[in-house]
């Protein structure tokens, strides 16, 4: 600390300007190796002093600090408990190779289009598994995303479940459409919004299903906010998709 009160002190010597300001910073922030021969002009003695004040008190900050032991013969030596250097740099912690935490996302398989992504559960449950694929406009810009995950079934229950996030400035009050190879839209309501993006939560039954399973492609549509008269078609390729849903349904047997 004396080191950098001593080079803070002649540095307070040198005028002020912005001469002198560019003379001692880089573009990039940091402290050049040599000052302007013009500054130098009449001080030679005392820059040459500077730049090795300041080699000095950058060796003196980088080594740690330790307890003062005192010298002085007779006498007992003592330590004094020091704070933490706030200048010391600190390397991180480091994880386990491999190691995943509960609720981490991975991907577990590939099927043409989609991914079958699951989530780590809690030690003694399964890792719940859907279908995802991200959904892009013409020019290739990532717009929406939807998620496919199966449903047990039965008498005027669902078989699957999806679920889709579009972006905030979409018009909720127009809903999300879906069609399948061409055929009739169907409307699904948004059931909230995000810092993310607005979800919509579908449900199929095993009809729907099976249309996606013979089916080509399907397609999103949404209305933005900022052109209420204009409709966005997201293509959903159904490429892959009955490999992956059974992939999906045999991972939630497991």
């Amino acid at each position: 600390m004396i080191l950098f009160f001593i080079f803070t002190k002649a540095l307070s010597k040198l005028p002020l300007t912005s001469k002198n300001i560019s003379a001692l910073t880089a573009p990039n922030g940091h402290v050049k190796s040599t000052i302007d021969s013009k500054l130098m002009a009449g001080e030679s003695g005392m820059a040459h002093w500077i730049r090795h004040i300041a080699a000095i008190s950058v060796l003196a900050f980088s080594a740690p600090l330790f307890a003062q032991e005192n010298s002085t013969e007779g006498e007992t030596e003592t330590t004094e408990e020091v704070s933490p250097d706030p200048l010391e740099l600190n390397m991180g912690d480091q994880n386990t190779e491999g190691e995943a935490n509960v609720g981490d996302i991975y991907v577990r398989d590939t099927f043409d289009d989609w991914e079958l992504r699951c989530v780590v559960g809690a030690e003694g449950q399964k890792d719940p598994c859907q279908l995802y694929q991200l959904l892009k406009d013409e020019d290739g810009n990532s717009v929406a995303e939807i998620n496919m995950f199966p449903l047990p079934g039965g008498e005027n229950q669902p078989s699957a479940g999806a679920t889709v996030i579009t972006p905030l400035e979409t018009l909720l009050t127009e809903s999300l459409g879906l069609s399948v190879d061409g055929s009739a839209v169907r409307k699904y309501p948004f059931s909230w919004c995000s810092q993310i993006g607005c979800f919509s939560r579908l449900g199929f039954s095993e009809e729907d299903v099976n249309a996606f399973r013979r089916g080509i492609s399907a397609s999103l549509i949404i209305v933005p906010v900022v052109a209420p008269d204009q409709k966005v078609s997201l293509m959903v390729s159904l490429k892959g998709f009955t490999a992956g849903f059974q992939a999906a349904i045999d991972a939630a047997n497991e």
